[in-house]
């Protein structure tokens, strides 16, 4: 066995652990009864629902993540990656097709494996809890809708990534970057307006109070109001939310039907005004600009591993290719994945904190808290989840923390 296969495989090890070991503090962190801070949020029976709500999801995960675990560790020590290679080379001779269709397989594979648990989840535990409303048509067009854009934006960038390594070598990141950078500008601009609408309905939020006093609303802080549309969320689930996106003139505010049929509007007013917040703290570009950050650094350590042939050997090929130094750097790169990860999620606690004060400051605050209290409630969210899990895995602070942090503010 060479060398580096041992430190990818203990990468994965660390990594399976890792989750388990959070998974059994966020469980033990949970009170069977109700806890008195609760009270008022939670009664008995809501509490007991969440509780086993989130029981039968963690163990899902556990069934889910520990079948993964063994099909990758068994696939890496019988040199499965470099069978499958050898295999496709004698019918695919182009190397940069050849990768492509190398990614495809090892997708559909890891698609078709977790396709059980896939539609457990949605038809039997999500339905369980009240929360599904995606049918069985619902759920193909949404499985073939993904198929397609995943192909054509898959293998359109990633053309453009291997022909660029094969071309340029080393050098290929800076160029990779400038692209991927572009890439991600517009998609931050048009996600909105073209990859939303292939799966989700967006409409104009309609004239009437609701609408008035947003209008007031933005009027009083001086955002340039223009596109508040309404997502039909409801076709999947009854669970809501709202989201800003995009930048510039394509800046959209969206709120689930969810939402607004489960909320007063002082309510809404208040979810709309965090949102605000985020773009008034400039915290979206921000995030673009981190994000392509990120990228520049992924992709410049990804040039000190793409023509390393240790890396194919490692993983079971007898000579050096791209597709298969690709899949190794994909895991040795794990810990600085993790790294970077937990950075992004620290900032993005810290600007939903910001968003927060901003609601609660030009809003009314009473209205706003209750609205994340009943997004909770509604929700079933995990209203003490351990703070070693909130460390690793929450973007947004747990909802007690940021009504204490309102508060105290």
């Amino acid at each position: 066995m060479h060398p580096l296969l041992y430190i990818i495989a203990g990468i994965i090890v660390f990594n399976y652990v890792l989750e388990r070991i959070l998974d059994y503090l966020n469980d033990k962190n949970q009170s069977d009864t109700l806890p008195t801070e609760l009270a008022g949020i939670y009664d008995e029976e809501k509490y007991k629902k969440s509780r086993q709500y989130h029981k039968e999801k963690t163990r899902l995960s556990f069934i889910t993540e520990t079948l993964s675990f063994v099909i990758i560790l068994v696939f890496i020590f019988i040199k499965g990656f470099g069978l499958l290679s050898n295999y496709m080379e004698a019918y695919i001779h182009n190397p940069i097709w050849l990768a492509l269709a190398y990614f495809g397989v090892l997708m559909l594979a890891g698609y078709i494996s977790s396709l059980p648990f896939t539609l457990y989840d949605t038809f039997v535990l999500e339905q369980k809890y009240g929360f599904n409303k995606t049918t069985p048509k619902t759920f193909i067009f949404d499985t073939l809708k993904s198929f397609l854009l995943a192909v054509v934006l898959g293998c359109t960038l990633g053309y453009f990534l291997l022909w660029l390594i094969m071309d340029l070598k080393e050098s290929f990141w800076i160029y990779a970057w400038i692209i991927a950078s572009v890439f991600s500008l517009l998609l931050n601009m048009f996600y909105s307006s073209l990859i939303i609408p292939i799966f989700n309905k967006l409409s104009p939020l309609q004239e009437g109070e609701l609408k008035r006093k947003i209008e007031e609303y933005a009027a009083k802080v001086n955002f340039p109001l223009a596109n508040v549309f309404v997502i039909d969320g409801s076709k999947r689930s009854t669970k809501g939310n709202a989201f800003f996106s995009g930048i510039g003139r394509k800046k959209k505010i969206v709120l689930y039907d969810t939402l607004i049929s489960n909320h007063t509007e002082e309510e809404l007013v208040g979810v709309l005004a965090h949102e605000v917040g985020h773009f008034k703290k400039r915290h979206i570009i921000t995030g673009l600009i981190l994000s392509v950050i990120q990228m520049g650094i992924t992709l410049y350590i990804m040039s000190w591993f793409v023509f390393n042939k240790e890396l194919s050997i490692a993983l079971g090929a007898d000579s050096w290719k791209l597709h298969i130094n690709l899949i190794a750097f994909g895991m040795l790169y794990e810990p600085i994945g993790m790294i970077i990860g937990l950075f992004m999620n620290i900032l993005s606690r810290k600007h939903e904190y910001e968003a927060d004060a901003w609601a609660a400051q030009t809003a009314d605050k009473t209205a706003f808290k209750q609205a994340l209290i009943k997004l909770s409630v509604d929700n079933l969210s995990n209203l003490q989840p351990h703070p070693a899990y909130v460390f690793f895995h929450y973007s947004h602070p747990p909802v007690l923390a940021r009504l204490r942090a309102m508060d105290e503010g």
